[in-house]
């Protein structure tokens, strides 16, 4: 598989929405893909989440990162939590 490499708004949005490197990482090679705008790629993947997140419980979140294919390398662009079930 290529190469995983997190843009600087990528790692942001990781902090602001919950989610960690590894869970994006996983959700990279493990989820489902589906096309993104502008000719990108969108993975998702579903965790058990059991907790709570700004201040609601949640069971699940799922993690979908949005990548753009450069040679040999998969660059994030960006990254989407979603929260549910409670």
């Amino acid at each position: 598989m290529k190469r995983i490499t997190l843009s600087e708004h990528a790692l942001e949005r990781i902090e602001e929405r919950g989610t960690t490197k590894e869970e994006v990482e996983k959700s990279i090679r493990e989820g489902e893909a589906a096309p993104a705008k502008l000719g990108r790629l969108a993975f998702r993947k579903n965790f058990s989440f059991e907790s709570e997140w700004k201040g609601k419980y949640y069971a699940m979140k799922q993690v979908m990162p949005v990548v753009v294919e450069i040679d040999e390398e998969l660059v994030v662009v960006t990254v989407y939590v979603f929260y549910f079930g409670g």
